[in-house]
């Protein structure tokens, strides 16, 4: 919570008189500040929170536009490359194009939530539930163009968990055909070669995350991978009640021999995804998200998984994984509660020429789904990329390559807050620097992200809330200040210094100043001290009470307020709160003279604030104690049931 800025003269205006406030509304002031720290502290940070906070205020039109009403569900669908943006909604599709800060929408029934679109060969192909009648339409050059009652490629409610994935005429999808039947959740191919599902006893009640199709050496061992989370098997009152999964299917997986087989998938397996770390005995058991950031050497095995999890209490996780280390387990581990020889060919083996599983294969897979191995995180030490108090929902990551070559991953995570955090990672393995950038508001107003997606080439963000869409730049360089120093203490590998300004490496036409030493950055910079804080002055009143605030700009250093040698405030990293805030309770004569706010980082050291007290005539104090009284106490009495209200609540 932001407490309210002291009087005081702006830095550039002359010494100004300020009396202390009345004594009513000093208690209520106090009252206030001390249920703002309460609520600062009890939110807790540590320095793997975001460094700093900023709201992304675009430009409306070009940057960010409303729907003109309530749109509970969102589905957002953008082609890398282009300036445009779909959005479908409750019985509209709207189209955004940003440098124009052009819009149009395109209207279908008002009982029908659109929850896919998906470029297709005939135009862009939009399904919606349709008032309990999942149907599609083809968006034509600004004509709709209906195809009727289509089952499996829109669920019956916009709430229901579905996946839709298309590679190629083949479609896969994991909605349920029949409303009141068949309410087990599967995994079919409902558009391709021959439709198949997955057995009914192979998972259990699965809440589906996203799915892949992965072009292996073979063509005929072309996998289908999908993750998912489901109730876990295990009953334990202490085990977890979810466990997160991978699902591998044969893309050319024609069924089984038998009438049981015949029309179900003869491939499945599934293993557990593990995201704990040993060290500090937490465990996120909880999937909630999966990013593919392909190998861009174009090694299907190198591709990495980034999978976001949470646990029972909403604290998150980033594990990393390989495909190469998920085809590994299914290749090689054996069945969960099978012990005899496995049959030839194994379960979950591809076969060339379309042929058949044979029936004893299907049978002990079906039986035994559930591969003995787990899949572990990338990395010596099998341990998540990082953990964090904040719940993250989704998750996004873009590769870069800084101006002075070196690779990062960069992470957009998206929390319950409404916000998005930007964490870098070093791209070589050997540099385990995990730094969480900062935390963007991508809306005018805040409300919950429901959608996200990359546009690596266009190097944009396109974020979508209930009432409206916004277009987020990778590269936010202009929100860090302090100079130089201030610059390169961001470690954000899309910023660099040069000509006196904070730019982006993609703007400046030759190579910027970054730094590759993550630990003590500012030290690149030519100047090896920041620039000390303007002098600000104000005039007190004797036995007056006030107080000094000083923007906590980094969440990741400690600042202190310093009044001669003695340190009189000091606000740790966990404050979590935009200023630190002293309180002068009785102004008396050792209290003048000047106050300095200290921000220290690491060993980065600057100066973020100075004020000089000056002592007062008392009569004139008086004269415009009188005057300040009454706005005083009734700006206090009218704000504080709202704000100590909203504390509490917060």
């Amino acid at each position: 919570m932001t407490p309210p800025p002291p009087g005081r003269a702006a830095p550039s205006a002359p010494r100004t008189r300020v009396p202390g406030p009345p004594a009513r509304s000093v208690l209520l002031l106090r009252l206030l500040l001390l249920l703002w720290a309460a609520a600062a502290s009890a939110q807790g940070h540590s320095r793997s929170g975001p460094r700093i906070f900023a709201v992304w205020k675009g430009h409306v039109g070009q940057d960010r536009v409303d729907f003109g009403q309530t749109e509970p569900h969102t589905v957002l669908f953008h082609e890398p490359g282009s300036s445009s943006v779909w959005v479908g909604g409750r019985g509209k599709v709207y189209l955004f194009d940003f440098p124009e800060g052009k819009n149009a929408s395109v209207r279908t029934d008002c009982e029908n939530y659109i929850t896919l679109l998906e470029r297709r060969s005939e135009g862009l192909l939009a399904c919606g539930t349709n008032a309990r009648h999942p149907s599609c339409w083809n968006l034509v050059n600004d004509t709709v163009v209906p195809l009727g009652e289509m089952r499996g490629y829109a669920p019956f409610s916009p709430d229901e968990n579905s996946l839709v994935l298309f590679e190629g005429d083949e479609v896969y999808s994991t909605i349920r055909k029949q409303e009141y039947n068949g309410k087990i959740p599967r995994f079919r191919r409902i558009r391709g070669e021959s439709e198949l599902y997955t057995s009914d006893t192979v998972m259990q009640n699965p809440q589906f995350i996203k799915a892949t199709i992965v072009h292996q050496d073979q063509a005929y061992d072309d996998k289908i991978y999908y993750f998912f989370r489901e109730d876990n098997p295990d009953k334990n009152p202490e085990a977890p009640l979810n466990v997160s999964r991978v699902a591998q299917l044969c893309r050319g997986d024609q069924g089984g021999e038998s009438s049981l087989s015949v029309s179900k998938w003869n491939t499945f397996l599934k293993a557990m995804l593990v995201c704990s770390d040993a060290a500090t005995n937490k465990n996120f058991n909880r999937l909630q998200d999966v990013f593919l950031l392909p190998d861009p050497s174009g090694q299907w095995r190198d591709t990495r998984v980034y999978g976001v999890f949470s646990n029972p209490w909403n604290y998150s996780a980033v594990c990393v994984y390989s495909l190469g280390d998920i085809d590994k387990v299914f290749r090689t581990s054996s069945l969960k509660g099978y012990h005899s020889s496995l049959p030839n060919p194994r379960p979950g083996k591809c076969l060339p020429d379309q042929q058949p599983i044979p029936t004893e294969t299907f049978q002990v897979a079906d039986r035994h789904p559930e591969v003995a191995q787990r899949v572990e995180p990338m990395g010596p030490l099998k341990t998540p990329l990082f953990h964090s108090k904040y719940h993250y929902q989704k998750v996004v990551v873009h590769r870069m390559q800084a101006s002075h070559g070196e690779t990062y991953h960069v992470l957009y995570l998206t929390t319950d807050r409404g916000t998005i955090h930007k964490v870098v990672e070093p791209g070589k393995q050997e540099h385990s620097f995990i730094f969480n950038i900062m935390e963007i508001q991508p809306f005018r107003r805040a409300a919950a992200i429901q959608t996200m997606s990359l546009d690596a080439e266009r190097r944009k963000l396109y974020v979508s809330s209930q009432w409206e869409v916004s277009q987020v730049p990778l590269d936010l360089c202009e929100v860090y200040g302090g100079g130089c120093h201030g610059c390169l203490m961001s470690r954000d590998p899309y910023c660099g210094w040069d000509q006196g300004r904070c730019v982006s490496i993609y703007s400046s036409q030759r190579s910027v100043l970054q730094s590759i030493n993550p630990v003590e950055p500012h030290k690149e910079c030519p100047n090896p001290k920041p620039d000390k804080a303007p002098l600000q002055k104000v005039s007190l009143a004797p036995n007056s009470r006030y107080y000094l605030s000083c923007p906590m700009e980094s969440r990741h250093a400690t600042y202190s307020w310093r009044h001669k040698e003695n340190v009189e405030q000091s606000c740790e990293p966990g404050h979590q709160s935009p200023n630190c805030i002293l309180f002068i309770e009785n102004l008396t004569a050792q209290q003048y003279g000047h106050y300095f706010c200290e921000a220290q980082e690491g060993s980065y050291f600057r100066e973020a604030q100075h004020w000089q007290l000056l002592p007062e005539d008392g009569i004139m104090a008086e004269h415009l104690l009188g005057h300040a009284c009454a706005l005083a106490a009734s700006f206090w009495l009218g704000v504080l049931p709202t704000l100590t209200l909203g504390l509490l609540v917060h």
